[in-house]
């Protein structure tokens, strides 16, 4: 899914600009987002899932994926159990839970990072960390 270099993810399926969708997205594979989603996005839980919210693109809701590249807004929190990326426009307005993270200048977070222990994935485990 991801180069190397971490900037590239493989796209399955493309949400273009002008979509807007309402209610929560599931996907497997490699999802990339220029619309908006108002709703939680959630990756597949027996697989890799990675995400791809580029500088157009915004989501109205949590999100729990394996890998996010987060160039966008995201109003809610993440959950990633592998890497985040956040690009020099990314916004997050919620907890950002990680196994690995790469924030670029100029990213703004508010709300806490918070390192999954390694193994952990989901949203049980970002819980447990903060227990």
């Amino acid at each position: 899914m991801f180069n190397r270099d971490s900037k590239s993810v493989r796209i399955d399926t493309l949400i273009a600009g002008s979509v807007r969708v309402r209610g929560d997205l599931e996907f497997a594979g490699g999802l990339h987002l220029d619309g908006h989603v108002a709703g939680d996005v959630r990756g597949d839980p027996q697989a890799p899932a990675s995400l791809s919210v580029s500088d157009t693109g915004s989501i109205d809701g949590s999100v729990e994926v394996t890998d996010l590249v987060l160039h966008g807004a995201v109003r809610g929190d993440i959950v990633a159990s592998g890497r985040v990326v956040l690009g020099a426009k990314a916004r997050v307005e919620g907890n950002v839970h990680y196994g690995v993270i790469e924030m670029t200048l100029g990213a703004q977070i508010t709300g806490k990072l918070v390192r999954l222990a390694e193994g952990e994935q989901g949203e049980r485990g970002a819980l447990q960390e903060d227990a």
